[in-house]
């Protein structure tokens, strides 16, 4: 009975998928790239024994990168346009605004200025404050650019998009720095007149959903996922190559294991996570929620060894991971606050059972994610193989017929969003998907 672990510990599938992801190179939302990474995880979900492996295509908006600089007085300084950014040129003065709280927005005069802020939130803030929020707090009280400066040393600017759902294109220039040289920029020239210029080519584009399936004709289903797609200035190995390997690992693994599955497992690998969670909005929006058992998405995992799964308040996720890991006398930790970020999301605000899978990590912040610096020579085999066999553990868990996973209402995730100050940051970007 316990073959199917000696498997895993002996499969190369996971890790040869995360190596020919990560080969692929630029892998941006609507890229060439990504679709070819869509197409290598189709094919790798078939080979391992998944019936109607297939793409799926929606349309997207296109960035492209271009040119960035940043000069200030007779220097240029290291920088990258963050996605989505506008092509447009500024000059005005630098503020250098510390962390970006709200308060110190509200406390400082940023109008016509270009703003720095921070990547990170002071260890006393009661709450994490997402990029595009603080993109949102420098337009509305009138900056003419912004600058999102690294807290993580090692001279890695560090990207992530801007823009709105309604309006993908932001209206001010953005771009990244390094934490050494948003410091070399705050100690030289806060308050000195400075010019920020983007080059980017914005154009219609497509993107796909890899979707493919196991197990019993049922008409429930669980929902097994990732993102395919990663940004562009790096191999992506964490963010999120590591889930899609982990996706096809998972798929391998239940190939063997097929007659114990109760309830049919579909493996989805979305595209344009990293631009607004367009391709698990699409298929969010098309699915018949009350066939969805339960949304089980891998984002972040393998970095480190021990697993996390955020479960959302749905309390059949935290007991069923609980009983894996005394089962296995392996950890796994289990956090039930509601994250609205990353694909589960498109699910869960309305009240579709969902976990964000990742790993347990002591820093602050995605770490090497989003820099130059994501690449897979930072993660290990080991980790991938062991968390495998976990969550393979896990989905044919909840695929039990006796194990009843109950859907929460819409108003019960909100009042957790309310409750945990997360509602004040979506309001701000438009993303609070519920009437007041």
């Amino acid at each position: 009975m316990s073959d199917w672990i000696g498997s895993i510990f002996e499969s190369d599938a996971g890790w040869d998928h995360l190596e020919a992801l990560v080969d692929v190179g630029n892998r941006m939302a609507g890229s060439e790239g990504e679709r070819e990474a869509a197409e290598l995880t189709r094919d790798a979900l078939a080979e391992a024994g998944a019936r109607n492996a297939r793409l799926e295509s929606f349309d997207i908006q296109g960035w492209t990168r271009g040119d960035s600089a940043i000069t200030a007085g007779e220097t240029t300084q290291d920088c990258i346009a963050l996605p989505r950014s506008p092509d447009e040129r500024v000059v005005a003065p630098l503020v250098d605004l510390g962390y970006g709280l709200p308060a110190d927005f509200e406390e400082t005069d940023v109008e016509d200025a270009i703003v720095m802020v921070r990547s990170d939130v002071p260890g006393y803030y009661d709450r994490y404050l997402h990029r595009r929020e603080k993109y949102y707090h420098a337009i509305e009280h009138g900056a003419v650019g912004f600058v999102y400066r690294n807290h993580v040393e090692g001279c890695l600017p560090p990207t992530g998009s801007v823009g709105w759902k309604d309006e993908p294109i932001g209206p001010i220039p953005a771009v990244g720095v390094s934490s050494e040289v948003g410091a070399r920029l705050g100690r030289r020239f806060d308050g000195e007149s400075i010019t920020l210029s983007v080059e980017a080519d914005s154009h219609p584009a497509e993107s796909q959903n890899v979707r493919a399936e196991i197990g019993p004709d049922t008409d429930e289903r669980l929902l097994v996922t990732s993102h395919v797609d990663a940004h562009d200035i790096a191999e992506g190995a964490m963010d999120n190559g590591a889930g899609t390997a982990m996706v096809v690992e998972i798929a391998n693994a239940l190939a063997k294991r097929e007659a114990d599955l109760e309830t049919r497992v579909e493996f989805v690998a979305f595209g344009a996570e990293e631009v607004g969670l367009l391709g698990s909005m699409r298929y969010a929006d098309a699915a018949d929620h009350d066939a969805i058992k339960a949304v089980i998405n891998s984002d972040g995992v393998v970095r480190d060894r021990t697993l996390s799964i955020i479960t959302h308040g749905f309390d059949a996720l935290a007991e069923t991971a609980d009983e894996v890991a005394d089962r296995y006398d392996h950890p796994i930790g289990t956090v039930p606050k509601v994250g609205p970020h990353s694909d589960h999301w498109s699910f869960v605000e309305s009240g579709v059972p969902g976990c964000h899978v990742k790993s347990i990590s002591d820093g602050e912040g995605r770490g090497w994610g989003h820099t130059f610096a994501d690449t897979i020579e930072k993660l290990e085999p080991r980790n991938l193989r062991e968390q495998a066999i976990l969550l393979t553990a896990y989905v044919v868990a909840l695929a039990r017929e006796n194990v009843t996973v109950e859907p929460r209402e819409p108003a019960a995730i909100a009042a957790d969003l309310e409750e945990q100050g997360l509602a004040e940051g979506m309001k701000a970007t438009g993303d609070w998907p519920y009437d007041d």
